[in-house]
């Protein structure tokens, strides 16, 4: 058997001779993902936190995810997010509602490398999950849990998003 490179992303294996055929679902489904890392401010811990919608992410979907991490967070927040439309909504949703509590801080548009946790989405889709395919949007939404729980429990791989962007914690 030859490996086969498909759009140059991940590589299959198939007899030689035989082309690899990759049955997949009409793709007009939608899956979004919201996400935190963490970082306590005491012992350095890093956490992964996030949630799977069946649709495009709004300002009111990151709100909500940000209201049920304030949960499991008990200090104050440092938010540090790229200038997606819904942040922006959301980080006037949580001024208005938290005050000082939850602060927000957004990176510059020109150095998206400093986004760590796009980092993170990279690594899940075209490393981890590179020869997924999956049957439909729901089993897509348990392999892309399966994957970011394991991440969770890899705090050395979440430490290395931020070594990556070169950022100091």
């Amino acid at each position: 058997a030859l490996p086969s490179r498909p759009l140059g992303l991940a590589c299959t294996w198939a007899p030689q001779g035989h082309t690899p055929i990759q049955h997949r679902w009409d793709r007009h489904d939608r899956l979004s993902v919201t996400g935190a890392l963490t970082v306590s401010p005491v012992r350095q811990r890093m956490g992964l936190y996030f949630s799977l919608v069946a649709s495009n992410i709004t300002g009111d979907e990151v709100f909500a995810f940000v209201q049920h991490l304030r949960g499991h967070r008990k200090r104050p927040l440092l938010l540090i997010w790229d200038r997606f439309s819904g942040h922006k909504k959301a980080a006037r949703l949580l001024r208005d509602l938290y005050g000082t509590r939850i602060h927000v801080e957004f990176l510059p548009a020109s150095a998206p490398e400093l986004n760590v946790v796009a980092q993170c989405w990279g690594h899940t889709k075209y490393s981890e999950m590179a020869n997924c395919i999956p049957r439909d949007v729901d089993d897509l939404a348990q392999e892309v849990a399966h994957a970011l729980l394991a991440k969770h429990r890899r705090p050395d791989l979440l430490r290395a998003f931020f070594q990556h962007a070169q950022l100091r914690l």
